[in-house]
C-alpha cells in the first residue's frame, strides 16, 4: 500500500452513512466555495478521481502532472482531517466510467460545473442520466451577462469588459470614475529591468512522502513526457499555497507594475507572482486574491495591473471560450483564420534555433513549466505567427508545456490573441 493510501485510510471516518457526496474535479481543490463549503464536514463526502488516460491524452510537462496529482492527494488528506469522508479512485477509463458505479452506490453526486470543456464532455452522459448534478461554478467572478452587457457584439474587447466589471463591482472606483483617473496604467508599466531592484527568488517547498511518491509515479509512468520534474518547486499543500501567496504579496506585488512587461535572462519571473497555477486549481480563490491586493498599500500601477490580469483578462478568456465553444463556433468568414498552417518548428520542443530569445524562453519553459505573459505572447506566439505555424499546434503546445494551461484559458489566449 502506498504512503498516500495508508495516510488516507488512517484518517477515514468510521461511518459514511447519511453523507452528501460531492465530486471534486482536479481543478476545484477547495472547501471555500461550492457545495462542499456549505456542508458540515461530518455530513460531507467527496470523490476525487485520478485518470491516467487523461494524463496520457497529450504529452503534458511532467511538472504539470506532478502539480495536479500532488495537490489532489494533499487535498484528499486535508479534507479527511476535517472529518470529510473521502473516496479516492484511480480510473483507467474516463471520468464517467469512474463515477457511474459510485453514483449508483451513493446516489446522485453534486459538483460545480467544470471549467474545462473536456471534462464537461466526459461527464455529459452522467449529467443527462441525473447521476451528476452540476451547480454553478462559484470560483468565477463574472457572468456571461457581463460579457454581453459590455459588448456590442463580436469582435469582443477585453478593455470594454474590464471597465464594465469595474463599474459593476465598484473595485478601484470612486463613484463612476476609476481610482487615479485612468482604467489602465500600462504606459507606466513598461520599464526595462537592469538588475535593480533585485528580483525575488521563488520559494522552495518541503517534499514530503506524499509529494515524493507522486514524483516517483511521474518518473515511472510518464518518463517519456517532456520537461524537468522539480518537486521542491511545487506548492502541493494548502499551507504551501498560503506561503506562496504571502511571498507574492510581500516580495512581488509592491514592484510588479513597472516591470510587468520586462524580460531578462537573469530572472524568468521578475516580479510576477507565479500564482496562476494555484488560481486555476482553486488552491487560491480569485475573489480572495483580488480582495487582498485591493487592500495593499502599494503603488496603484502595480495594484491595478495585477487586478486587471485576474478580473479582466482571466475572466474574459473564460467567457470567450464558452461563447465560441472553444473556437469551434466561429462565423463562416473567420473559419479560414485558423487554417492548417506549417508544422510547429522543433525549436519549441528544445532543438536549438540560433535565436537566443526563443531558445532561452523555451529552455525556461521546459525547466519550469511556466513563463510570464510577455514571453508567451511576444516571443513564443509572435515567432510562431511569423513562421505561419499551425495555430492549433501552437495552442496544443502551450496546453502541454505550461502548468497553468487548461482549454478554457489556452485556446482563447493563443487562438484569439497569440495568432
Amino acid at each position: 500500500m502506498s504512503a498516500f493510501a495508508r495516510a488516507l485510510e488512517a484518517l477515514q471516518p468510521v461511518s459514511e452513512a447519511g453523507r452528501t457526496w460531492v465530486f471534486v474535479p482536479y481543478d476545484q481543490l477547495t472547501d471555500r466555495i461550492g457545495p462542499l463549503s456549505r456542508l458540515p464536514p461530518t455530513e460531507a463526502g467527496i470523490i476525487l478521481v485520478e485518470c491516467p488516460d487523461k494524463a496520457a491524452r497529450r504529452p503534458y510537462h511532467r511538472q504539470k502532472l506532478a502539480l495536479v496529482l500532488a495537490n489532489l492527494r494533499h487535498f484528499a488528506l486535508e479534507q479527511a482531517r476535517r472529518g470529510v469522508a473521502v473516496r479516492h479512485v484511480v480510473s483507467h477509463g474516463d471520468y464517467a466510467h469512474a463515477l457511474s458505479p459510485l453514483a449508483a452506490e451513493l446516489g446522485p453526486l453534486r459538483s460545480m460545473r467544470p471549467a474545462e470543456r473536456e471534462l464537461r464532455e466526459d461527464l455529459a452522459p452522467l449529467v443527462e442520466r441525473g447521476l451528476v448534478r452540476l451547480e454553478p461554478h462559484e470560483g468565477w467572478l463574472t457572468s456571461p451577462e457581463d460579457l454581453h452587457d459590455s459588448q456590442r457584439g463580436p469582435p469582443w474587447r477585453m478593455d470594454a469588459f474590464y471597465r464594465h466589471v469595474r463599474r459593476r463591482t465598484g473595485l478601484l472606483m470612486e463613484g463612476d470614475r476609476p481610482v487615479g483617473g485612468r482604467w489602465s496604467f500600462d504606459a507606466e508599466n513598461r520599464k526595462p529591468w537592469r538588475g535593480e531592484p533585485p528580483a525575488p527568488a521563488p520559494p522552495r517547498f518541503e517534499v514530503d512522502p506524499i509529494t515524493a511518491e507522486v514524483g516517483a509515479l511521474i518518473e515511472a509512468r510518464y518518463a517519456d513526457h517532456p520537461g524537468t520534474l522539480d518537486l521542491g518547486a511545487l506548492p502541493a499543500t494548502a499551507a504551501d499555497a498560503e506561503r506562496l501567496w504571502c511571498w507574492a504579496l510581500e516580495e512581488c506585488l509592491p514592484r510588479f507594475g513597472p516591470w510587468e512587461d520586462a524580460m531578462s535572462v537573469a530572472s524568468s519571473g521578475l516580479f510576477h507572482t507565479r500564482t496562476s497555477p494555484l488560481l486555476n486549481l482553486h488552491r487560491l480563490i480569485p475573489a480572495r486574491v483580488i480582495a487582498d491586493v485591493a487592500g495593499l498599500d502599494i503603488p496603484l500601477a502595480s495594484k491595478e495591473g495585477f487586478i486587471r490580469q485576474v478580473l479582466g483578462w482571466r475572466e474574459f478568456m473564460r467567457h470567450v471560450h464558452e461563447a465560441t465553444d472553444g473556437f469551434r463556433d466561429l462565423p463562416p468568414e473567420r473559419q479560414d483564420v485558423l487554417g492548417p498552417g506549417a508544422p510547429l518548428p522543433a525549436a519549441w520542443w528544445g532543438t536549438p534555433s540560433g535565436l537566443h530569445c526563443l531558445d532561452r524562453v523555451v529552455a525556461d519553459v521546459w525547466a519550469e513549466g511556466w513563463s510570464h505573459h510577455i514571453t508567451r505572447l511576444m516571443v513564443l506566439s509572435n515567432l510562431a505567427l511569423l513562421l505561419d505555424a499551425s495555430a492549433r499546434e501552437l495552442t496544443d503546445w502551450f496546453w502541454i508545456a505550461y502548468v497553468d494551461a487548461y482549454d478554457w484559458v489556452v485556446e482563447p489566449n493563443v487562438l484569439g490573441m497569440g495568432t
